[in-house]
């Protein structure tokens, strides 16, 4: 069984997507499978929209996305996780080779990254800066990354200490147990915070974050840009 674990914090305008994508991508691959949304402290109507779309509903209430997915971890039932955030679109060849992979021996693996709508010059460069930077170090993306539950199991799951960055210390612990495969076709998620945060603010909280290191990535207070709540409130434009 596959189980695809999608955290959440407010996502009623983004959620509905995101499962459809899952089941058809699911469904395509001919395998058993299972959603469960964790619906972290969500005020809107999150938890409601994935219960109508059949995904089992796990309510928390931390806002941190590294103790949102280890909660779906530890209610799932499937040999296979998926991990894929609400406001991200995946394949069928995303689950397909991401479980080839995983049948020839890679511990666990992610995708390369394409954005959503229209996004300023600015956010165009910085995506493709860090793009060739991130994925030539061969880190998975937080938005989608994938593993088995033994290997899963045997590094802990996410670091809870980190509000951010959690998905560059899953890569890690999984290239100790072996090979980590970055797909090369991309899944597709939101470019919302590069359309709602002038570039100086975008920047300046980024980079701050890159600048201190493991040490402010622990804090929530200062990681407005990952934690402030905002939303936009309808879909992406082409």
């Amino acid at each position: 069984m596959i189980s695809f674990i999608v955290p959440a914090h407010n996502e009623e305008f983004e959620l509905s997507s995101t499962l459809v994508a899952i089941r058809a991508a699911a469904s395509d691959s001919g395998k058993p499978y299972e959603i469960i949304v964790v619906d972290d402290a969500s005020t809107d109507a999150t938890a409601e929209i994935a219960a109508q779309a059949g995904a089992k509903v796990i309510r928390i209430n931390r806002r941190q996305i590294a103790a949102a997915r280890n909660a779906g971890a530890r209610a799932s039932q499937g040999e296979y996780l998926f991990f894929v955030d609400a406001d991200t679109r995946i394949n069928a060849s995303h689950v397909t080779e991401g479980i080839t992979a995983l049948e020839a021996g890679y511990a666990g693996g992610s995708a390369r990254v394409a954005i959503d709508g229209i996004v300023p010059l600015w956010g165009r460069v910085l995506l493709r800066a860090f793009t060739v930077l991130y994925f030539g170090l061969n880190l998975g993306a937080g938005a989608f990354l994938f593993t088995t539950r033994r290997n899963f199991k045997e590094t802990g799951g996410f670091d809870e200490q980190y509000f951010v960055g959690e998905e560059v210390y899953f890569s890690l612990a999984m290239r100790k147990l072996g090979r980590f495969k970055v797909l090369r076709e991309p899944i597709v998620t939101s470019g919302r915070k590069l359309r709602m945060y002038p570039a100086r603010q975008f920047l300046r909280d980024f980079f701050g974050v890159v600048v201190a290191g493991p040490r402010g990535a622990r804090s929530r207070a200062k990681l407005r840009l990952w934690y402030d709540g905002k939303r936009e409130k309808h879909p992406a434009e082409a």
